[in-house]
């Protein structure tokens, strides 16, 4: 397959849709078994978008492993590879997933499965980006984390001693990116699904 970024590899970070492990913040406004359904629903729609171009190889970095029926089927409906993700906590599991990708590839992209915001074209500006002279592309979510992060090198500083899944992750990125002296570039802010206001967002967005 030809791609406009032959030199660099999308990863996206998806939990087996496991009742009771994924969406967990969605309930009780909705069932183990809806919360399930829509986190299915919205990893669709990002491999979906991902695949509206042909931007470079993509790789699915699963938890707790690759073997789960939905990843199998994922990895038949579209042209990707299946990871499993590996580490204690989300910051060494984002560093290691991209550290192994930087080391086969000269720039990476992560991002998670819940975004209904970010675009195609968001994507491929993350990459144009990274084929620049910044060391960090990111793009920022409305509650003070960040949904997307794209390297050329792997920066673990970026990911040791986070508060993850608090409003400040974004901020605590940026002092360290700068303390690194790293070329840090966002991209404009983006939302994603993790309360179940931001659930009925989507369907209402998705209605319109």
């Amino acid at each position: 397959m030809t791609y406009q970024f032959p030199d660099s590899v999308m990863l996206i970070f998806c939990k087996a849709p496991i009742a009771g492990q994924v969406k967990t913040r969605l309930q009780p406004e909705l069932t183990a078994e809806e919360a399930v359904a829509a986190h299915i629903k919205l990893t669709q729609m990002t491999l979906a978008r991902t695949f509206q171009k042909r931007l470079c190889p993509v790789v699915l970095c699963c938890s707790p492993d690759s073997e789960h029926a939905f990843f199998q089927q994922c990895a038949k409906d579209y042209p990707l590879t299946l990871s499993r993700q590996h580490g204690i906590d989300l910051g060494e599991r984002m560093h290691n997933a991209l550290k192994d990708a930087l080391s086969m590839y000269r720039h990476a992209v992560l991002m998670g499965c819940d975004c209904p915001s970010l675009t195609v074209n968001d994507l491929e500006q993350a990459l144009l980006i990274l084929h620049t002279d910044s060391d960090v592309v990111i793009a920022p979510a409305e509650d003070g984390g960040y949904v997307l992060i794209g390297l050329n090198t792997p920066q673990p500083n970026l990911f040791n001693d986070m508060t993850w899944g608090t409003d400040s992750v974004m901020a605590e990125t940026r002092h360290h990116a700068k303390e690194m002296g790293l070329m840090l570039h966002e991209l404009e802010p983006q939302w994603d699904v993790d309360s179940i206001a931001d659930w009925t967002r989507y369907l209402c967005a998705q209605n319109a």
